[in-house]
């Protein structure tokens, strides 16, 4: 029964008896009314207390209800606070796990190599190839890698010749290098890393495939724009003949229509080499270059001024490129040009695909630095021209077969030049 309702029937009972009080006060004596009335009395002060007190509990349940609310919203917050941190010490836990900061990658290849060399006799041998790097991911935007590859010290081929009693084979320092990319649409880079100038056709006329720029380079590509320029020591030791080259490009990618895209640009590449004896190899050996056979030293620097243009295309149901490529030497008086054309026509990425290629280049003897351009091409260096044909096969991904065929004439500057032919049938894995 409630406050109200309880009050309500004191207060209707005590009416009832004032009603009543002349006919009972005829009945009663002055003090049976007397005692009543106090007895009233002490009811009527009873019900305010009782009243009192309603109010106070009233406000007491009212001021519990608020703070249970406010707990309750206290104890939300908290709850999703915490669920908050549990979440980012499982993200980093998982994190730390050394599967997601450390990766691996290489290739293998095993090659077959066929020579038919005017005036030599014709020979062929066996070769490997092997690759490995391990990269970490030392903050989000920082990563750290190490790489080792087949080969001896050639800073064009990490070839390996099978033979030798089955001797033992080199492996050495192919990379070791930092990457960070803390800002937008770049990377900065240090030590022995991939040469990420654009290579048109990803042809060698200026530097091989795999020749590692040694020092430290900045490129931005926002998707439309590109630009790279690196630094990178030919020789650092002050006791012998030092040498810094760095090399810049800027271009432009440009879609065209549905499909096309066109990738151009311009690249200016500059190697002090003038008065420098040679910088691997025997005394004597330039690699085309030209030299003064009296103090076995560099004619000329390489100041290379390049214009290249790829374009990209679907042809038939499958991806075409054709491309050009354009150096001259600023700094050499004569043989001091080289340019490549050439197309490719389908891709060998996926089980069952292939791809068909041609380049036909001319390179003469001072266009550009015959240390790192093709190793391949004529026998490596400069000084030669020719075509190059190439296809391949892709059995699954990430294993091919490979088959490039050289035809070339080395030698531009003699009266009569050699004939080079270069057969290589290669088996490549990729991970």
């Amino acid at each position: 029964m409630t406050y109200k309702k309880t009050r309500y029937r004191v207060t209707t009972a005590l009416c009832t008896l004032l009603l009543l009080s002349p006919v009972a006060a005829q009945a009663a004596t002055e003090e049976d009314i007397a005692a009543m009335r106090a007895q009233m009395q002490a009811l009527s002060e009873r019900l305010d207390r009782l009243e009192a007190e309603n109010k106070a509990l009233t406000a007491a349940n009212a001021e519990l209800t608020k703070n249970t609310q406010e707990t309750a919203a206290s104890v939300a917050v908290v709850s999703e606070k915490t669920d908050a941190v549990v979440a980012e010490v499982e993200e980093q836990a998982a994190k730390s796990s050394w599967t997601d900061t450390i990766r691996w990658k290489g290739d293998f290849r095993y090659r077959y190599e066929a020579f038919d060399i005017e005036g030599r006799p014709n020979r062929d041998r066996n070769r490997i190839r092997a690759r490995a790097a391990l990269i970490a991911d030392v903050t989000p935007t920082i990563e750290v890698g190490l790489g080792l590859a087949s080969g001896g010290d050639d800073p064009v081929s990490s070839n390996q010749t099978l033979g030798g009693g089955g001797s033992t084979k080199d492996l050495r320092i192919d990379l070791a290098y930092f990457n960070w990319d803390g800002l937008k649409d770049t990377n900065v880079v240090g030590g022995k890393f991939s040469n990420y100038v654009h290579r048109a056709g990803k042809n060698a006329l200026l530097w091989d495939g795999d020749w590692r720029p040694e020092g430290t380079g900045i490129k931005w590509d926002n998707g439309k724009f590109f630009a790279n320029a690196l630094g990178t020591w030919i020789e650092s030791d002050s006791n012998k003949d030092q040498s810094f080259a760095y090399l810049t490009q800027a271009g432009i990618k440009l879609p065209i229509g549905d499909s096309a895209k066109l990738t151009a640009g311009v690249g200016y590449h500059s190697f002090q080499t003038k008065g420098n004896g040679s910088y691997f190899g025997d005394a004597n050996d330039f690699y085309g270059n030209s030299f003064d056979p009296e103090t076995n030293t560099y004619i000329y620097d390489y100041e290379e001024l390049e214009f290249f243009a790829d374009l990209g295309f679907e042809m038939f149901g499958h991806p075409a490129l054709v491309f050009g490529n354009y150096v001259q030497n600023q700094d050499a008086d004569e043989n001091d040009t080289g340019w490549a054309v050439g197309f490719k026509y389908g891709s060998a990425k996926n089980k069952g695909e292939w791809q068909f290629g041609y380049v036909y280049q001319r390179l003469e003897a001072d266009a550009v630095l015959g240390l790192l351009t093709d190793s391949d091409f004529g026998g490596g260096g400069t000084d030669s021209k020719g075509s190059i044909i190439k296809g391949s096969y892709a059995f699954y991904k990430n294993f091919n077969a490979n088959l490039t065929y050289f035809i070339n004439d080395v030698g531009l500057n003699e009266e009569n030049p050699i004939d080079f032919k270069r057969l290589q049938l290669d088996l490549s894995f990729k991970y």
